[in-house]
């Protein structure tokens, strides 16, 4: 037993040092490297971005404060006819949404290297890479020259552009399963496609619905943009007001869009943690 009439000194002495671990020279030297690779991009980055005009954000407040006390007050008086632009805009990002998931769920399975063979997941890959670089705004301009104006064009613009979004984010899904229920299926006699069916969908229809409502409530904030090259619903409006500067009108639909992208949001937040 530890004599506790000691002195503090000599207890001190027989105690056993504390070693603090310490990382390999190679492991630091990656992330110093990490840091410098970052503050070189940044550095490199900082003209061509006009980064130096930030003090304009101090000097010229004045201007914005004056340009933003129009939004002040906003003008509800059309507020009727802004709620039915606002319900087309969510109308479009449903069917955006769904056409992505439904056509979404078969070339993810085909982008999985757990699935198929290689020479079929990287074609397959990077042709849902094309959708996916491509932003819904340019799909818009495409399918308004091809369809005309109008909410069908933006919904085939969420469609493609989220069809490669959903591709990679239920492949990596499927590429992160359990291989013991597949291999049990597999020994069964089964085909390939029921182990898909079978042994694969449900362990990732969970993480699918959950993506699948992060991604609604995604569309309905793109989807308000895509009305400003014509491809309907709330944005039309919204660009029509910006562009004759009737910004009381402009902040009431701003306020409409917001109160509705924040009741869109709890109501994914509160399904998605019943899913997964």
């Amino acid at each position: 037993m530890t004599d506790m009439t000691a002195p503090m000194s000599a207890r001190s002495a027989t105690a056993p040092k504390t070693v603090i671990p310490r990382q390999p020279l190679a492991s630091r030297m990656r992330g110093w490297l990490g840091w410098l690779l970052i503050a070189g991009l940044l550095a490199w980055s900082w003209n061509p971005a006009e980064m130096f005009r930030v003090t304009a954000l101090f000097t010229d407040w004045r201007n914005m404060a004056e340009f933003g006390s129009a939004f002040l007050h906003p003008n509800f008086r059309d507020w009727d006819g802004y709620l039915a632009d606002m319900v087309v805009t969510i109308q479009i990002a449903i069917w955006g949404t769904a056409l992505a998931v439904v056509f979404g769920i078969p070339f993810s399975i085909l982008c999985s290297a757990n699935v198929c063979p290689v020479w079929i997941v990287q074609p397959v890959r990077r042709l849902m890479d094309s959708c996916r670089a491509i932003n819904e705004i340019v799909f818009a301009l495409l399918f308004v020259v091809a369809v005309g104006l109008g909410p069908f064009a933006g919904v085939m613009a969420l469609f493609v552009h989220n069809l490669g979004v959903f591709a990679k984010l239920f492949s990596e899904a499927v590429e992160q399963v359990d291989a013991r229920p597949v291999e049990g299926i597999r020994v069964t006699g089964a085909v390939r496609l029921q182990e898909v069916l079978f042994g694969v969908i449900p362990q990732v229809l969970p993480l699918w619905s959950s993506f699948t409502l992060y991604r609604l409530e995604t569309n309905v904030r793109s989807a308000t943009t895509l009305g400003i090259v014509g491809a309907g619903g709330i944005g039309q409006t919204l660009y029509e007001s910006i562009r004759s500067f009737q910004y009381a009108e402009t902040a009431a639909q701003i306020i409409i869009v917001v109160v509705t992208v924040i009741i869109i949001d709890l109501v994914s937040a509160r399904l998605r943690r019943a899913l997964v």
